[in-house]
């Protein structure tokens, strides 16, 4: 990596900490939309397995439920693993642009959900067959694409969780997600040494940024800073996706 290259990732993850700490997430799909420009897929996503896997574990470990959250969501969790190990080798391959296509794409329906404020309800008699699916799809995206949040994070706002066991639910969901991107990168041959080195470098900018973000939150009205931040994925999701079909 040249130091172009090494100045783009370290201000995407700074920007990427930044994001989540004021909204509790952002931080892969952030650092996958910026990185993505520069970088072909796999290799971006080898660069945030660590700076997300440590953020997203802080996130977890903070919140006041694991055990009982652990309990319910396990189906789903299960389902992360299989579809990402099982999709990482579309991620790695990147045939034709498909992986870049894809992440465009996941980009611009993630920002259309959040700029349209759905409010999704699923009951809990429904969580017993929707869960794993749920997760299965999260996990196939992943692999494909590196991003973590659909379906996953639509889901876990429609099942009523309060404001902090929705932290700490997106938290986990997160963190099973980088373990098991890191486990199929690993198994598609992906995920090098060097890699490694400037993943855990990337760790500083993001948890930096995370920090700033945390108190930034406590400044900025939460529903401005969150449109302006869908808004802007929707761009960067509208372009990888055109550059991923010329």
């Amino acid at each position: 990596m040249n130091a172009s290259l090494l100045i783009l990732a370290l201000a995407t993850f700074l920007l990427a900490g930044l994001v989540k700490g004021v909204i509790g997430m952002g931080l892969p799909t952030v650092a996958m939309g910026m990185l993505a420009l520069a970088l072909p897929p796999a290799e971006a996503a080898a660069l945030l397995v660590i700076p997300s896997f440590v953020t997203n574990v802080w996130q977890l470990l903070a919140g006041p439920s694991f055990a009982v959250l652990a309990r319910r969501l396990w189906p789903m969790m299960a389902g992360i693993v299989v579809g990402t190990v099982a999709g990482a080798g579309i991620l790695a391959g990147d045939v034709a642009g498909v992986a870049g296509v894809g992440l465009g794409l996941a980009l611009v329906v993630y920002a259309l959900v959040g700029l349209a404020g759905l409010g999704l309800s699923v009951s809990p008699r429904r969580e017993v067959w929707l869960a794993p699916l749920i997760g299965l799809s999260t996990g196939l995206v992943t692999g494909a694409t590196g991003v973590f949040v659909l379906p996953a994070v639509p889901y876990l706002q429609a099942i009523g969780l309060e404001r902090e066991d929705l932290i700490q639910a997106l938290g986990l969901s997160f963190t099973v997600s980088t373990v098991a991107l890191a486990l199929g990168l690993l198994r598609v041959e992906a995920w090098q040494a060097g890699s490694l080195w400037l993943s855990l470098a990337a760790l500083v900018p993001a948890l930096g940024g995370m920090q700033a973000g945390q108190a930034l939150r406590r400044r900025l009205p939460a529903v401005l800073f969150r449109r302006v931040f869908f808004f802007g994925l929707l761009l960067l999701g509208l372009y990888l996706s055109a550059r991923g079909l010329a």
